[in-house]
């Protein structure tokens, strides 16, 4: 099988086949990704492709990486390893806790098994042991599993590499058991610390409970949270308060709303009959395959340009609506 993928991307083997775009460079990657992990890939077979990483879905990027990372005779393999890196951390995105690429509608190719689920697993994976990217790899993780839907990723494929990708996780993250007494408290405050023994056969979510916050407010506080015993477990920490905003919040996603008057008979202020036309502004900061955006009417509005009754045309002409 090694000679064979060997043969395929030396163009000795060729496999003629449909397919929705020309992925020959994909699949050579693919094949020097898998060589790279026998250590029979020669540093000559790199020039069977042209190298434009910048072009590439992000499924060949994270590739190029890994091939990259065990071929020591590569040329200029630190500057490659550093831009490949860079593509790929400008991709990254998160939307709340769950973890996209900027380019997912471009990186799904159906035809090779690759989406979004299996580029987030591999590119776990691929940089799980290294150093540059130790802070951010828990982060991946959570980010992966929200991914799932009901418990599993969206195919067979991604379920297999998200399932390795957990698993060597655990290997280097995870490999003590959780034994002892984790802590949670406000080291400002004088409430009564959170507690939670561990023996080390727990299975499932334990929760810590709740801590108050000080009574006035005006004092930052800390919490602070302790494990007095052996493994890491995982915490996760949620402020609910009553805040009042002072600056649009955004998450993934920012949403501006423009009214601008067209008719008053008033100028400055609104009156029955009145004509005014609302703009919405959604920017994202990766794809998405669905979005609802629900823009509530105020009471006594009438949305023109359907031309039923008493509707005008040339008040909404220039206009864009949904079919």
């Amino acid at each position: 099988m090694l000679k064979g993928l060997t043969a395929f991307v030396e163009g000795r083997i060729q496999r003629r086949h449909w397919s929705p775009r020309r992925d020959l460079d994909l699949r050579k990657l693919a094949a020097l990704e898998a060589l790279s992990r026998y250590g029979t890939l020669p540093a000559r077979l790199l020039t069977s492709i042209a190298i434009q990483p910048n072009l590439w879905p992000t499924s060949a990027v994270i590739d190029w990486l890994a091939v990259l990372k065990r071929t020591p005779a590569a040329a200029q393999r630190a500057r490659r390893i550093d831009a490949a890196q860079n593509i790929l951390r400008a991709r990254l995105s998160y939307q709340g806790t769950r973890l996209v690429f900027s380019s997912e509608t471009d990186d799904y190719l159906w035809w090779l098994m690759v989406n979004g689920d299996v580029n987030a697993a591999r590119l776990l994976l691929t940089v799980m042991d290294d150093d540059g990217w130790k802070g951010e790899v828990p982060r991946m993780l959570l980010g992966l599993l929200d991914r799932q839907r009901r418990g599993a990723w969206l195919t067979t494929t991604a379920n297999l590499w998200g399932s390795l990708a957990v698993e060597h996780f655990s290997a280097a993250f995870e490999r003590d058991a959780v034994r002892g007494k984790s802590i949670a408290a406000i080291v400002s405050a004088a409430s009564q610390p959170l507690e939670i023994e561990w023996s080390g056969d727990e299975r499932g979510v334990r929760a810590l409970g709740r801590l108050p916050w000080g009574k006035d407010g005006s004092q930052p506080e800390r919490i602070e949270l302790r494990h007095d015993g052996t493994g890491k477990p995982w915490a996760t920490v949620l402020a609910l308060a009553a805040v009042a905003p002072t600056a649009p919040v955004a998450a993934g996603y920012r949403v501006t709303k423009r009214v601008e008057p067209l008719e008053q008979r008033v100028p400055g202020r609104w009156s029955k009959g009145d004509l005014a036309r609302v703009s919405l502004t959604v920017e994202a900061d990766a794809d998405m395959t669905w979005v609802v955006v629900a823009d509530p009417i105020p009471a006594g509005s009438t949305v023109l340009g359907s031309g039923l009754g008493r509707d005008s045309r040339i008040a909404t002409r220039g206009e864009a609506l949904p079919p």
